[in-house]
């Protein structure tokens, strides 16, 4: 073991099957769901796998493949493994071009093997045909037929199939997933698993048949020297699912029969465990890892850890006190894809921790594509590797140090511009400071410090305390202004909205002890939600008071379940429906249903939007030849927007 590693059992190397791989660091299987309808991926699903890769993880798997494009499809866009054309799948090149690309950076290239059973084939018009543990009707009234016993050897056999086809594609292991509400996974679960034949019924070992049978095929169909990995849930984590130990007893049948096991959580099939699987920000660091550790006592095949993984100080010591021997990584490769490479050489100040945000998730539920708030570049993996320098070095005036201006600032002068950064106050990192003092933003916190960091090791000249006006604009005489302006709150017209007894939502969250014992927030947002949640867990009591007959979760709707969780948590009230009509001292009056009604309040919080400070961004418009407004001082959106934005804006300078 190397000695002058920093995270020396982290980058030990480890043999799995007579597979090596180069450290405990593997990429989990992230879904790439941007294909066509035959499952067929295009050239940029190579190219966003293989970054990871290229960022040193040991190991990357492909999300969702199909192994029965017939009987145990999910969704539509997914890879089908046995979707064929005159013998030949149609996935086979695409599969190809990814194993080839991850290959060619020294990982091992894993393909996840996916069968939804009784989810299947929800998705068509109508829903089709679908086969589950038992006889069952689904929430939308869909008959689910008990699997016989010939399916069951069909299924087998596709497991095996898939698993060969993939070796035959370069693929240098696969996974199995018997987890999360799929296939397998519904038939390991006693609670789904009534059946009274040798598939299921109270004991494990029935249980636990078709899973092995599987593992069994897949061995036959690809060898001895092929790891096989398979990802199980170690405990389901909601009222009525089974605990941990049902997890071990698992883990035991499978022992020996699985080259790797990959402990998990939950099932994607219960929404409030949603955020529990795929940890929320009010999760602490690693919080899962105690189930694969429980789990490890148990059985002789190494174990994977997953969940919340991103700090290579608490992965060494994982690794180091023999809790996990591997650890699986999403969305910290999503948000910093060179993770491994920074640990490796003890850079964990550089490393762009993910905020647990979820935007990820919900930007690829929303348009097939993941995104990263805080990494301008996943997604856009084709066009990274056009890096065209700068025809001209330009003198960059920056206009603002927020979240926009400081990512403009640190691209422009990456790519080797002069480029000057004013903000008005005495610190960089915008309106999003006056979260600092939230302990369930704590990650946001780090990203605004470490974009802090940036900007100074980028060699921008940073002037505080001065705000760029047209004057100073003419006198710096810059090439190109960068209007990042922001925004500030919205303030609603309501009579006594200018009482003593209201509060901006940036004011409370600076200033939570001026809130009272119990609060009214008018407006349910993100920002009011959180909020309400900060409050409360200071032990005030809040009201969340909304227009619209739903919460608005700005499109982050993944954020919003775990955000749910804690609005439950601490009972907060949330009044839908309502508008406010007027505040007067320790109440507010409302109107809902066309009825007033009143609501005590020590305190009202107003959080409805922010405004644009686009007047005074376009009045740094002819004070250079080249002029961009970007991020919140267009029209104020999210972290997500602004990064992205300012870092494709200032991408582009110096091409004319």
């Amino acid at each position: 073991m190397n000695d002058e590693l920093k995270y020396p059992h982290l980058f030990s190397p480890i043999q799995i099957a007579g597979q090596p791989f180069k450290n405990r660091i593997f990429g989990a299987p992230t879904g790439f769901v941007d294909q066509d309808k035959d499952g067929m991926l295009p050239p940029e699903a190579a190219l966003y796998y293989a970054r990871k890769a290229m960022g040193g993880a040991a190991s990357v798997t492909v999300g969702g493949c199909a192994v029965d494009s017939e009987l145990g499809l999910g969704q539509g866009y997914t890879i089908r493994l046995d979707h064929n054309f005159s013998g030949a799948p149609y996935s086979f090149h695409g599969l190809t071009r990814v194993s080839e690309m991850v290959s060619r950076y020294g990982a091992v290239c894993c393909g996840e093997l996916q069968h939804a059973g009784m989810y299947g084939n929800r998705w068509l018009n109508p829903p089709g045909i679908a086969y589950g543990p038992t006889d069952s009707v689904d929430i939308d009234g869909r008959v689910v037929h008990e699997m016989p016993e010939e399916i069951i050897e069909r299924t087998i056999r596709k497991y095996a199939e898939g698993a060969a086809f993939l070796k035959k594609c370069g693929f240098g292991m696969v996974l199995v997933h018997a987890g999360h509400g799929w296939l397998l996974h519904q038939f390991l679960s006693a609670r789904l698993n009534t059946r009274k034949d040798k598939w299921g019924g109270p004991d494990i070992e029935n249980r636990a048949r078709f899973t092995i049978a599987v593992l069994d095929a897949i061995r036959k169909a690809v060898g001895p020297a092929f790891p096989i990995e398979v990802r199980i849930t170690g405990s389901e984590c909601y009222e009525g699912g089974y605990d941990i130990e049902e997890g071990i007893a698992i883990a035991k049948q499978i022992d020996g029969k699985a080259d790797l096991i990959h402990v998990s959580v939950g099932s994607h099939e219960v929404e409030k465990v949603f955020t529990i699987t795929h940890p929320s920000m009010f999760c602490e660091d690693g919080c899962n890892v105690k189930f694969a550790a429980e789990i490890k006592k148990h059985v002789k095949s190494p174990v994977a850890a997953v969940g919340a993984l991103t700090d290579p100080e608490l992965m060494e010591e994982i690794i180091a006190s023999g809790q996990a021997d591997v650890l699986s990584v999403a969305r910290g490769l999503l948000s910093d894809p060179d993770l491994p490479l920074k640990a490796r050489a003890g850079h964990k100040e550089d490393i762009n921790t993910c905020m647990r945000c979820l935007a990820c998730f919900s930007n690829l539920m929303n348009t097939g594509r993941f995104r990263c708030a805080i990494n301008p570049e996943l997604g856009w993996e084709s066009e990274m590797r056009i890096e065209t320098p700068p025809l001209k070095q330009k003198k960059v005036l920056v206009a603002g140090g927020g979240i926009a201006g400081m990512q403009a600032a640190i691209t422009c002068a990456q790519r080797g511009h002069q480029v000057i950064l004013c903000e008005k106050s005495d610190s960089l990192g915008g309106t999003l400071k006056c979260e600092d003092a939230v302990p369930f933003k704590r990650l946001l916190k780090a990203y605004l410090l470490r974009q802090t960091a940036a900007v100074e090791k980028s060699g921008v000249e940073v002037r505080l305390n001065t705000a760029a006006t047209p004057a100073l604009a003419r006198e710096i005489s810059p090439d190109v202004v960068i209007s990042a302006m922001g925004a500030v709150p919205a303030v609603p017209k309501i009579n006594g909205i200018d009482g003593s007894n209201v509060l901006s939502a940036e004011y409370a969250y600076v200033h939570p002890d001026q809130a009272g014992e119990h609060s009214v927030i008018l407006g349910g947002g993100l920002v009011g939600m959180e909020l309400a949640v900060y409050l409360s867990m200071l032990g005030k009591r809040v009201t969340i008071v909304e227009m619209m007959d739903h919460v608005n979760d700005g499109g982050n709707y993944q954020h919003m379940k775990g955000l749910q969780e804690e609005l439950d948590k601490y009972n907060v009230d949330v009044q839908l429906s309502t508008k406010a009509l007027s505040i007067e001292s320790g109440a507010v009056w409302c109107e809902r249903n066309g009825e007033k009604t009143h609501l005590n309040a020590d305190t009202v919080i107003y959080a409805v939007g922010q405004r644009p400070l686009r007047d005074d961004a376009y009045e740094l418009a002819a004070c250079a030849p080249e002029f961009y407004p970007v991020g919140d001082c267009i029209i104020p959106k999210n972290i997500m927007n602004a990064t992205s934005m300012a870092y494709a804006v200032s991408r582009s300078i110096g091409r004319l």
